[in-house]
């Protein structure tokens, strides 16, 4: 019997399947953040030998029984030099672990689980980046800088924007055109602070940009409870997020949309929050003419799913998969304009 891993990492997290020759799990944990940026190579490649032993012990598979191949597709994987190292790593110091790595993005990742002939995939989580996927390999980016280049439309972005527009308004610097009260006590409780100077070793000394995130969730909250700042923040990064998707348009192949569609795989906690980013998400759509219909799907398994697909592919073996049972739709928009091109044609003829 042969074995197949996936691992999903993330900055914060990371979740791991081992799937057998039929396609079906045996095997799942999770286990703490892999972005290599953060935490090192040694400790990334270390995480992720931890969660590979606990699911095989899981799966019942012996413990010097490597995996037939192990697909990564990880936080901070977007360079080719980084993820060799990372497999060297891997290869050197846990030589039981697999017999042969794929390590990629987790952009990547998202994508596999949702289509194998690509698409895009907008990541919205403790970051922000947008992947785009032709079906003969070529790739386009946008976003995935980290928090020091950019970020906008994330957790931590949102979160970010909320101590600046609160500070911004204490300092008389940029007046608020919300009240800030609820966030200044959100911010206050979230990061124990007493005074605006609490803040400074969590924008420097102290900086956990996962825990700085966390913000996010609180502050959609306040936003369902319909308290107008929170509400903008949340309209700012609709906007964000549709202008990373329109960034990408111009690189779509025609053969990718043949059937009218782009699918557009949403990934991420901020997409919980849809209901507080569609109007002014659509509305930035709407600026510029698009000829298909974006189909934002949200992945109903784990991208680790889509990182063991990558990797048994990248073994020759053709694992077993269905990916309607992986994804849900979110919500297909079209170009109004088409609508009306198609109406005035009808009239016309």
């Amino acid at each position: 019997m042969k074995y197949f891993g996936g691992v999903e990492g993330g900055a914060t997290h990371s979740r791991l399947v081992i799937c057998d020759e039929s396609g079906q799990s045996v095997g799942a944990t999770s286990g703490l953040g892999t972005n290599h940026w953060g935490i090192g190579i040694p400790e990334c490649a270390r995480r992720i030998a931890d969660m590979v032993e606990r699911a095989k012990e899981e799966a019942g598979i012996p413990k010097d029984t490597p995996l037939t191949s192990l697909g990564l597709s990880l936080s901070g994987c977007e360079q080719e030099a980084t993820n060799r190292e990372l497999e060297q790593e891997l290869r050197t110091t846990f030589p039981d672990l697999a017999q042969s790595y794929a390590v990629s993005s987790d952009t990547m990742g998202s994508m596999y689980t949702a289509s194998s002939i690509g698409g895009m995939v907008l990541i919205s989580g403790t970051g922000s980046n947008c992947l785009l996927r032709n079906p003969d390999g070529s790739t386009s980016n946008c976003g995935g800088w980290g928090n020091f280049l950019g970020d906008e439309g994330s957790a931590w972005y949102i979160s970010y924007r909320a101590v600046k527009v609160v500070f911004d308004h204490m300092d008389n610097f940029e007046k608020s055109a919300a009240p800030v009260e609820k966030t200044w006590a959100l911010i206050k409780e979230h990061f124990s602070l007493e005074t605006r100077l609490d803040m400074l070793p969590h924008c420097y000394a102290k900086f956990d940009k996962p825990f700085f995130a966390n913000l996010c969730k609180k502050l959609s909250q306040n936003a369902e409870n319909g308290d107008e700042l929170a509400r903008g923040l949340f309209r700012e990064a609709g906007v964000h997020l549709a202008r990373m998707i329109l960034a990408l348009l111009p690189n779509v192949h025609q053969d990718l949309v043949k059937t009218g569609d782009l699918s557009v795989v949403c990934v991420g906690s901020v997409w919980s929050s849809w209901d507080l980013l569609q109007e002014a998400f659509i509305s930035e759509l709407s600026k510029t003419s698009i000829d298909f219909n974006l189909k934002l799907v949200r992945i109903t398994k784990s991208s680790a799913y889509g990182a063991c697909y990558l990797g048994a592919d990248s073994a020759d073996f053709d694992l077993p998969r269905n990916y309607a049972d992986n994804v849900t739709v979110l919500y297909t928009y079209t170009d109004p304009r088409k609508n009306a091109k198609a109406t005035n044609g009808v009239a016309a003829s």
